[in-house]
């Protein structure tokens, strides 16, 4: 192995006992490790035991930045950028070899130049940590620094996000912002904006489209409709689900068509409503703790019993909400305690049936199972609301509404349940390429 420090930005080739590869150079956190930045973006850690030789290929220069005016457009709205951290507004740093959050107006724009020619910028870094690390104060900061943007003449909100749960936070917003009179529209990337597979302009960019280009009021998904960057969907916040680890049409609406398609033009797919009363900041209470139980074969009832201090309890059960809670013979005595788990629990706190089955409607009317289960006090039967928005709308009623959580739970409060279901829900994403 060549010996020499190596400093972060220095491109160096590594032959291995298998491999010759080039990338930038990135200090690894543990000191039996290197860390490769790839030209596709990604990350890789090399054993140095593994490495027979590294050789440097080129220092990398500072760049020198230049302080730059951003021109005001008058004839162009204003929209508000809110950073929460994730791909989308964040690069490599090879000053620092850091993942730097880029978020001023300026930075921006010089890293999707297209947007000054659609929209004038206002931008905030409100937080800057992985979406799976949010918790339920995260959204009230979110929530409240909307409610901040607002006393200013915006046309409205990108808020930039982490995937992983952007559709916990669209509708965790949905249910905070009441009434909200302008549209906020959440944005991600699956690919970082180093690559040359990025996601990000175009989402970005489609987004901003639509605030400038439509009177849109409300919360919503902007995401790519296909693979291929040849057009955008608009997909309503508690109505959506991340289905693919990587691909850049990972969110797709669940029992919902989308709100709109972007390409050269912008096409309204369903009928919009406008807010009927005033504004107004709803948060939910940070320490609430609601539960996601997925049902599962060999089930016990300790583990319903695990939630008795909750708040209450979402229950992710098979087919059109069922659960294993009936005796067959001596080796499934187990199931009746969990009946008997679910019956003191429901007792307690509210117990939500949705179904493991991403589309189609909870019907505890058609099996015994099922009937147990209402009896004993499960809510949510002929509902088609989705196990993430479930947990959002229990720990926003729990938060605003507490004693009035059982006459509001079957309610569509924020476009989260359907009145019926149409064939094409179903098959418009799967019929995807």
């Amino acid at each position: 192995m060549q010996k020499g420090h190596f400093s972060f930005s220095d491109k160096i080739k590594v032959t291995t006992k298998n491999d010759e590869l080039e990338g930038i150079f990135i200090p690894s956190q543990t000191q039996d490790k290197i860390t490769l930045k790839l030209d596709s973006g990604y990350n890789l850690s090399i054993k140095k035991s593994d490495i027979k030789s590294i050789k440097l290929i080129e220092k990398r220069k500072k760049e020198k930045k230049v302080k730059t005016k951003i021109k005001y457009n008058k004839s162009l709205p204003t929209i508000t950028i809110l950073h929460t951290g994730g791909t989308i507004s964040s690069k490599v740093s090879y000053d620092t070899g850091a993942v730097a959050a880029q978020f001023s107006p300026l930075e921006i724009l010089e890293k999707f130049p297209e947007l000054k020619n659609i929209v004038n910028i206002r931008s905030e870094l409100i937080s800057n940590i992985l979406s799976e690390n949010i918790r339920f104060h995260n959204y009230n900061i979110i929530s409240k620094a909307i409610e901040k943007e607002l006393k200013h003449n915006i046309k409205g909100i990108i808020v930039a996000h982490g995937t992983d749960t952007l559709h916990y936070t669209s509708a965790a917003l949905a249910f905070i912002l009441e009434n909200i009179n302008i549209p906020v529209i959440l944005v991600g990337a699956q690919r970082s904006s180093d690559r040359p597979s990025t996601d990000a302009t175009q989402n970005l960019i489609h987004a901003a489209r639509f605030i400038k280009e439509t009177d849109f009021k409300g919360v919503a998904i902007c995401s790519h409709a296909s693979p291929n960057d040849t057009s955008s969907i608009i997909l309503p916040a508690c109505k959506t689900r991340k289905l693919h680890t990587s691909r850049r049409d990972a969110f797709q609406p669940i029992n919902a068509s989308p709100i709109a398609t972007i390409d050269e033009k912008i096409t309204f797919l369903t009928k919009q409503h406008e807010p009927e009363k005033e504004f107004k900041l709803k948060p939910i209470k940070e320490h609430l703790k609601i539960g996601i139980l997925k049902t599962h074969p060999n089930l016990y009832a300790k583990e319903i019993e695990n939630y008795k201090n909750f708040g209450a309890l979402i229950i992710e059960g098979t087919g059109l909400g069922h659960a294993p809670i009936e005796k067959i013979d001596q080796k499934s005595s187990e199931n009746t305690k969990i009946l008997d788990a679910i019956k003191k629990l429901a007792k307690k706190i509210p117990v939500i049936m949705t179904s493991q089955c991403l589309f189609g409607t909870v019907n505890m009317n058609v099996y015994s199972t099922g009937r147990k289960l209402l009896e004993v006090g499960v809510l949510n039967n002929n509902s088609d609301i989705s196990t993430e928005t479930a947990f959002i709308k229990a720990a926003w009623l729990l938060s605003n509404h507490k004693n009035e959580f059982y006459s509001l739970w079957n309610k569509n409060l924020r476009g989260e349940l359907n009145e019926r279901i149409l064939l094409n829900h179903y098959l418009d994403v799967m019929g995807g390429n």
